[in-house]
């Protein structure tokens, strides 16, 4: 371990055998981070064989890192029973997460399978006190900026109390990520008219606009349509539904990115018209490029845990870093903590004034 006093320094752990491609990309991807943001220090969980070379390739990164070795990796086809069993205690996934535990990490960033993630991630950190189930939160591009949007896939289903918990921890992150001081949150329904939807949604709705929460401001009800509009900063849903919308996101900029490229190279006049165009598809490109708003945060957690897309490219897991050091500089845990408490009071006297409420 590099000798420098890391006491000022932001310590992230890293599942350096997750995604697809394992420490190629997560040692070249931690360099790119490290350039952004130097008060970073890492320490790599996994086969210190396939690290080590890729590490002391990179002066600079190696400076500023460790690496706790262990065989055991979890692929990403293991089902999260199955990654428990086997890799509790010993994997690369459940000793970046557990570091969070000892001390020794701010912070966790890993690729792997997301459902085993999850599991280690809760099994290990424990959710807090006030959350019954954690929610993976996502950045969304939209034609106004970015919108944060949750829970996308941590589990299916969710009641009202969990609707109005994610939305006051989808604020606190808006507020860190987004820079906004007072996010506008949307519930994602059906139809936007109160009597439409199902009824955990109508209630969280209900309770959202009758209870003055400090930190955000309930916009109402929003449809599939205002994800890419940006109608609202935050995007509340369950995970079936968050998981869907997600996943037809990303399939939907790859089909226009197909359809672009084969529409420029079908004739002479196309391809000459591309070279005249190609600055606004190079922004566009951009603007699809799913590395570029990587990073699922895991909320309701006792930690902060980011997923990192499997597939991911040094840039995009870089970016998955930069979210792990924008969460705990600007102190995540404490805004949800403080936004939670308030939350509950503020919840149970409402429901205490209208008890015959829908």
């Amino acid at each position: 371990m590099a000798s420098d006093n890391r006491a000022s320094k932001i310590r992230i752990a890293l599942d350096a055998m997750g995604g697809d491609h394992g420490p190629t990309v997560v040692v070249p991807g931690a360099e790119v981070a490290l350039l952004h943001h130097p008060d970073l220090s890492f320490v790599f969980y996994g086969d210190e064989t396939a690290v080590r070379p890729l590490l002391d390739a990179r002066p600079k990164l190696a400076a500023v890192s460790s690496i706790h070795h262990t065989d055991i990796s979890i692929r990403m086809d293991d089902k999260p029973s199955h990654a428990l069993r086997y890799g509790r205690k010993k994997s690369s996934m459940w000793l970046a997460i557990d570091a969070i535990n000892k001390g020794d990490a701010d912070a966790t960033v890993s690729a792997g399978n997301t459902g085993a993630l999850m599991a280690m991630a809760r099994f290990c950190l424990r959710t807090l006190a006030e959350i019954d189930r954690p929610a993976i939160a996502a950045l969304w591009p939209t034609l106004r900026g970015e919108s944060i949007v949750l829970d996308v896939g941590a589990s299916i289903g969710a009641d009202s109390d969990a609707l109005i918990d994610m939305a006051v921890m989808g604020a606190a992150m808006a507020r860190i990520v987004l820079g906004v001081e007072q996010p506008t949150v949307g519930l994602l329904n059906v139809g936007v008219e109160e009597v439409k939807g199902l009824e955990m949604v109508r209630e969280a709705g209900r309770i959202l606009r009758e209870t003055s929460l400090p930190d955000l401001t309930y916009h109402g009800f929003v449809e599939g349509d205002d994800l890419g509009k940006g109608t609202v900063d935050v995007v509340v849903t369950e995970g079936f539904a968050g998981n869907i919308a997600l996943k037809t996101a990303e399939g939907t900029a790859k089909q226009i990115a197909s359809y672009l490229r084969s529409a420029m190279s079908r004739t002479l006049m196309a391809r000459i018209g591309y070279l005249f165009a190609r600055g606004a598809f190079q922004a566009l490109r951009e603007k699809l490029d799913p590395n570029r708003v990587n990073g699922g945060v895991f909320l309701g957690l006792n930690g902060i845990v980011i997923k990192s897309h499997g597939g991911a490219n040094a840039e995009g897991y870089a970016a998955a870093i930069g979210l792990a050091y924008d969460m705990v500089k600007q102190d995540l845990m404490k805004k949800i903590t403080e936004s939670l408490s308030f939350d509950h009071r503020a919840v149970t006297a409402a429901a205490a004034a209208n008890p015959d409420a829908a």
